[in-house]
Parts: C-alpha cells; sequence; structure tokens
C-alpha cells in the first residue's frame, strides 16, 4: 500500500503507535531536527506531523502504516 502526500499514517513510538499525517517523501541523505537520515530510493523516509502534538519527525515508509481516511 504505496503512502502518499497527505495521506493518514502511524508509527510506532517508545510509548506506543501514533498517528498522524504524511508531509513530505524524502530519497536522499538529509537532515531533520539535527539527525542525519541516509533516505534513497529504495529506502525512502517521509516526514510526518503528528496529529496530538502537532511536530515533525522523520520515518522509514517501511515502519509507517497507512491508515483509512
Amino acid at each position: 500500500m504505496a503512502i502518499s502526500k497527505g495521506d493518514r499514517v502511524s508509527w510506532g513510538t517508545s510509548q506506543g503507535r501514533t498517528q498522524g499525517k504524511a508531509v513530505e517523501r524524502r530519497t536522499a541523505p538529509f537532515q531533520h531536527d539535527k539527525q542525519k537520515f541516509q533516505a534513497s530510493d529504495d529506502e525512502p523516509y517521509w516526514i510526518v506531523e503528528s496529529e496530538k502534538t502537532g511536530a515533525t519527525a522523520a520515518h522509514k515508509e517501511s515502519s509507517l502504516r497507512k491508515l483509512s481516511s
């Protein structure tokens, strides 16, 4: 199930699963919140925005679950 910009997704955190919105897909190495990520075409990352806090984070596409709208 492919993820698209604006999709509702969920991901794991130390406190359990949380959900939010897929904001931007990255396929090249990048930095987010002072952390470096090695994104590629084979292993893309998404910038996601938490519904609960509004905070953004980077997650591997493979770690995200698409939620039904």
